[in-house]
């Protein structure tokens, strides 16, 4: 009889270690439960620590290069050659279009002979003027001694003064001719056409033997190609009208090209828009160019989509936590302990911004004043310390969240099953000539007859 009670205890006392359990997290967060598995829900927690925080500007834009220039002719021909092709490198000064200069060699020919025309003629009509003005100062002493009269005098002063204007009409006519000259030369020059510029040939409009028209006031006229230097880029971001007040020239920023999905791109704001812009569907935004930073040789194709992070405020040092653990809940939603002159709720207001603490295994609501933000971050100036745990998700559970519910460690649940199982890996698996170790639950043959003796 004494026997089969000392094997009672020994069961009662392994039933009861069994049937209570202490879990404690690497952050020092204890759990208490019943049975062989810890209670609460399970969460992701974190530590509150300093860290930075950059607050940033997001913007959608596309790449441009910071340097480019449009090609159009200034003269009317047809193209006769294009010694570079799209994609092709040029240097300042390399011959890009040649147009033919057939007709405007004719046109200059004209000119020319035009020019000698009216140049012999103005021979002429400075003879005739001298004439002219020989009879008329004639006339003029004769009549002052009556011997011809008043009539004959206005007669000659008339074809006096026609003969000066004749010739004065010949010297304009010869400085229009010279200009026309002037004007052929220089439209026979810009017949080849070469580059301002070191650049790439980024979009190439024209075939050899296409006529090119020059611009006029209703007409753009025809733009041969475009240059542009694809060693210095730059993004043109759309920045929202509700978003540009805090971005300064000066400002770095981080770029995200489409194309280049696992690069990062330094850049700087260089210039801002000072004219709203408005999109289609009437959205109000300030184009903001943001230079890039380049390697040596690198180069960027160009009007590739791409994203920006303009960092327009930074805090180093702060008291943070990530952003998801911040949440809003209604003012009358939370326990009247908490909200009771607590100078963080404000009773006024509908929403309080609150995270939730851990303390021994449960949740505790508190509030907190909070400052800038990130994507990641949010700077907390009142209502935790260094080193105080809250709930950082996941996000399904943080919507639904009460305060002073159990909860457990993601972490230290998958550390403790991790161990349970290394431990059952652990032990050797009986052999085939190796008795198997009897059921520590099941009695002995010696105390089965114990207790049949009894």
């Amino acid at each position: 009889m004494v026997r089969i009670l000392v094997v009672l205890v020994v069961v009662v006392a392994v039933l009861a270690g069994a049937g209570f359990a202490v879990v404690k997290s690497p952050m020092g967060q204890k759990f208490w439960g019943g049975g062989n598995e810890p209670v609460g829900e399970l969460v992701q927690m974190e530590p509150v620590g300093l860290g930075d925080i950059v607050r940033t500007v997001s913007a959608p834009g596309s790449i441009e290069p910071r340097t480019k220039v449009q090609i159009s002719s200034q003269v009317s021909a047809r193209v006769l050659a294009l010694p570079f092709r799209e994609g092709e490198m040029v240097k300042a000064g390399d011959v890009v279009v040649r147009l033919d200069p057939q007709d405007l060699v004719a046109i200059l020919d004209s000119a020319k002979a035009g020019l000698k025309g009216q140049e012999a003629r103005l021979g002429g009509a400075e003879a005739r003027l001298i004439n002219a003005r020989l009879e008329f100062e004639r006339l003029r002493s004769l009549y002052e001694t009556g011997d011809v009269t008043k009539a004959e005098l206005e007669a000659s002063e008339a074809n006096y003064l026609q003969a000066q204007s004749d010739k004065q009409a010949l010297v304009h006519s010869i400085e229009q001719a010279k200009a026309q000259i002037d004007q052929a030369q220089k439209d026979l020059e810009n017949t080849t056409i070469v580059s301002p510029m070191d650049g790439v040939i980024t979009t190439l409009n024209a075939e050899v033997g296409e006529t090119v028209i020059v611009g006029t006031t209703n007409n753009p006229g025809s733009v041969i190609m475009e240059i542009a230097d694809l060693s210095s880029m730059l993004l043109k971001a759309a920045v929202d009208e509700a978003n540009i007040a805090p971005v300064k020239v000066g400002q770095s920023a981080k770029v995200y090209i489409n194309a280049y999905p696992d690069r990062v791109y330094n850049g700087t704001v260089r210039q801002i828009g000072l004219k709203r812009q408005v999109a289609a569907d009437g959205t109000g935004t300030f184009e903001v160019e943001i230079g890039l930073e380049l390697g040596e040789g690198e180069t960027l194709y160009s009007g590739l989509t791409a994203s920006t992070d303009i960092a327009v405020e930074h805090v180093y040092d702060a008291l943070r936590v990530p952003t998801q653990a911040v949440l809003d809940r209604r003012v009358d939603d939370l326990p009247i302990e908490v909200r009771a002159g607590n100078p963080l709720v404000d009773v006024n207001k509908t929403f309080a911004r609150v995270v939730y603490r851990v303390v021994d295994g449960k949740t505790v609501v508190t509030p907190v004043r909070v400052g800038v933000s990130d994507l990641t971050g949010t700077q907390i100036l009142e209502g935790l310390e260094p080193g105080d745990v809250v709930v950082t998700g996941p996000f399904r559970v943080l919507v639904n969240l009460k305060h002073d519910k159990p909860v457990r460690d993601e972490k230290a649940e998958a550390e403790r099953k991790r161990a349970e199982e290394a431990a059952k890996a652990g032990k050797k698996a009986p052999g085939a000539d190796e008795p198997a170790e009897p059921d520590a639950g099941a009695p002995s043959s010696e105390q089965g007859v114990s207790a049949g003796e009894g």
